[in-house]
């Protein structure tokens, strides 16, 4: 079952692709990766945020090992960011990463995740997140691999 990333937004763009798929390709089971791309809302603010929300709350399983992207996040190195995972994949366990559309999410969304985490405190654009996200998911299998890949 690959890991799962729900993103609030547009279709990657030329750049974001070209990132992704190179990443993609270096990636291997159980790190596997499927995205999901969820429009925006057609609402501005607050509405948007609730609406965006509950759709990616209707997409959750119970049983998921959810991951919220958020700057106001728990700061976690790459490594403590590979060992999460291995843990909840030796488990058979769905994991599930989201990225939140411009105005955030609500507070159930947030509420049920299981780890909100911030690559950073800075804000990113969503398609920059995303590449950031996959380069993160290719280093995690890499520590989780005794790859070269990561140095400490």
């Amino acid at each position: 079952m690959p890991i799962r990333v729900l993103a609030v937004g547009k279709k990657h763009e030329s750049w974001v692709s070209e990132g992704i798929e190179r990443y993609e390709k270096r990636l291997k089971a159980p790190f596997l990766t499927e995205w999901v791309l969820m429009a925006h809302s057609t609402f501005d603010s607050d509405r948007a945020r609730e609406e965006e929300s509950e759709r990616i709350i209707s997409r959750l399983p119970a049983h998921a090992f959810v991951v919220l992207l958020d700057e106001r996040g728990k700061e976690i190195d790459s490594p403590t960011f590979s060992q999460l995972l291995k843990e909840h994949l030796d488990q058979s366990r769905e994991i599930i990463l989201v990225i939140g559309g411009a105005y955030g999410v609500n507070d159930r969304l947030r509420d049920r995740a299981n780890l909100v985490w911030s690559l950073s405190p800075l804000v990113f654009p969503h398609q920059l997140v995303r590449l950031l996200l996959i380069e993160q998911l290719y280093r995690a299998q890499q520590i989780a691999l005794g790859g070269q890949y990561h140095h400490e």
